[in-house]
């Protein structure tokens, strides 16, 4: 039995219900919440494992419930939703969602989604900590410290800094990136990337030890002294 508990946020019956049956038969506990109010409230009073959240909700809408919840904690969160525009998808990712699926959808293939996110955002998964004199980036624990200072960063962003603070001196491409921290069937605008690299800098400068250095028309590099 799987032992994640998923919260579907999500106001229609027809496919809350629809989720609800391949989530039982993954062997998911979860719940379901008809609004963004009542979705919030559940999320607050008994935290899931990951989220499932529809965007175009009665009261408080997605946007306001993905930035609410990405206030609170690092909770995965699946959007699940009809607005399909590359606008849509890049916003979805920027703030702070780990995947992004578009109504009318495959229910085993939300379920593989599911799944791979879970994987990815489970402690232990084939993550070793990077640890600089300055850094120490841990996604086990979801701990960054910077200059002895522990920061808060959206899971995305993290996994962006350690898919690069692991492979240091080393050219990754944006596509690259995109493989590995979004999936490789990541469908929005590669330019998220930038969008995340540029808040990831305003967090943790640079130092004596690392920075990180964009490679005009290819990708970004983690210089470390010394590696």
């Amino acid at each position: 039995m799987a032992e994640a508990n998923i919260l579907v946020i999500e106001d229609d019956p027809y496919i809350s219900d629809l989720i609800g049956l391949y989530l039982k038969r993954e062997g998911y506990p979860f719940s379901i919440a008809g609004d963004g109010e009542d979705g919030i409230d559940q999320f607050l009073s008994d935290p899931p494992d990951l989220v499932i959240l529809d965007l175009m909700l009665p009261g408080y809408d997605g946007w306001t419930v993905c930035r609410r919840i990405r206030a609170e904690r690092s909770t995965p969160i699946i959007i699940l939703t009809g607005k399909g525009e590359s606008y849509d998808k890049l916003k979805g990712f920027e703030l702070g969602a780990d995947d992004y699926l578009v109504k009318p959808f495959d229910p085993k293939e939300l379920m593989a989604r599911v799944k791979a996110v879970l994987r990815r955002t489970k402690p232990g998964f084939a993550r070793e900590p990077v640890k600089l004199p300055d850094l120490v980036v841990d996604l086990d624990r979801y701990v960054v410290v910077c200059g002895g200072a522990e920061l808060t960063l959206p899971p995305k962003e993290m996994e962006l800094l350690h898919a690069l603070a692991s492979t240091p001196n080393r050219v990754l491409t944006r596509e690259q990136l995109l493989d590995r921290v979004w999936g490789f069937d990541f469908e929005g605008d590669p330019r998220t990337v930038d969008v995340h690299i540029k808040r990831i800098r305003e967090k943790i400068g640079s130092s004596a030890h690392y920075r990180i250095e964009t490679i005009r028309g290819v990708g970004y590099k983690f210089e470390v002294s010394g590696a």
